[in-house]
């Protein structure tokens, strides 16, 4: 028995800029829109890894550069 996942997903990303995967097949949940990667599990987890340098949420970087941080 094979266990390999072949499931197509697709990077999404919500409005805090916090990353995710989606099965490829299935409509996107509310609150997230597509990134343009699609592949593998393992190529769209690498990719994440890649572009998500930044893991605090986009209001909270928001916040700390105008307090200066």
């Amino acid at each position: 028995m094979d266990d390999e996942d072949l499931t197509i997903y697709k990077v999404v990303v919500n409005h805090e800029e916090q990353y995710s995967i989606w099965p490829a097949n299935r409509e996107i949940a509310p609150g997230w829109r597509e990134e343009g990667k699609q592949g593998l599990k393992a190529e769209c987890l690498a990719y994440i890894e890649e572009v998500w340098t930044d893991m605090r949420p986009l209001s909270l970087r928001k916040k700390m550069e105008e307090q200066g941080h």
